[in-house]
């Protein structure tokens, strides 16, 4: 499925990968870059979908999810500006194998083709180096997520899944309904509505009428698990 083109920028790139680029190296992939909106709940792939754009996200965040039989779908992982959507294409792949979901509205990214990127991943430099950079921590991810979804609460998975969201969008206000968050975070309604109101009555989060506020970072990040402190120390260290 297709985002909506918008108009092009000269400032620096908001993706976090993109700005690691030397100016000369971003500069020449302009040419094959454009900015497209990403509107809330707007799919961008579906799982055998033909990978054609590969996206950068900058002030959006977007799901990666996995779908049962059952028709139950799960987050599995999420993607903002510090990462990029289309992975398949690193590793030969012309098919998304999962889902791709916005879950911030009004969210802009940079995207290229899929030809583009694999033709840019062929060229030694340093697009592939922090390409590969992210590909390693995103692994790395993947299988704290799964020994987190595994062994902490729902609570503390709660807390970590709202501070992600907000480094990732780059706002502390965002929408969100509580349907959505225990379809992302995988258990009941109930298990969201009674860590969303352990978060508000501590005073860490604002939230009403699928609205969210995250107004005590800090505690939340208390009330978090460590998975979270330990994600952001391994992205900030494989970007830096």
């Amino acid at each position: 499925m297709h985002a909506t083109s918008a108009s092009s920028s000269s400032r620096a790139s908001p993706n976090k990968l993109l700005a690691r680029l030397p100016a000369a190296d971003y500069e020449r992939l302009r040419a094959v870059l454009r900015l497209v909106s990403l509107p809330l709940r707007h799919v961008i792939l579906t799982p055998g979908e033909t990978l054609r754009t590969i996206y950068f996200p900058g002030d959006g965040v977007c799901s990666i999810t996995e779908s049962m039989r059952t028709g139950q779908t799960v987050e599995v992982a999420t993607v903002g500006n510090e990462g990029f959507i289309g992975m398949s294409a690193l590793f030969g792949g012309n098919r998304w194998l999962a889902g791709a979901v916005v879950k911030v509205a009004d969210s802009r990214a940079q995207a290229m083709s899929a030809r583009a990127f694999r033709r840019e991943m062929s060229r030694p430099g340093p697009f592939a180096r922090v390409i590969h950079r992210y590909a390693e921590g995103f692994v790395a991810y993947l299988a704290r997520s799964v020994a987190c979804n595994a062994l902490h609460s729902v609570d503390e998975r709660c807390a970590r899944w709202l501070l992600t969201t907000r480094d990732r969008a780059g706002r502390k206000e965002f929408p969100m309904t509580q349907e959505f968050l225990a379809a992302m975070l995988g258990v009941r309604r109930p298990s969201v509505t009674l860590a969303l109101g352990a978060l508000q009555r501590a005073g860490l989060i604002d939230y009403g009428h699928g609205h969210m506020v995250v107004l005590d970072r800090a505690g939340l990040e208390s009330a978090s698990c460590e998975c979270y402190t330990v994600l952001k120390r391994l992205f900030t260290r494989l970007l830096s």
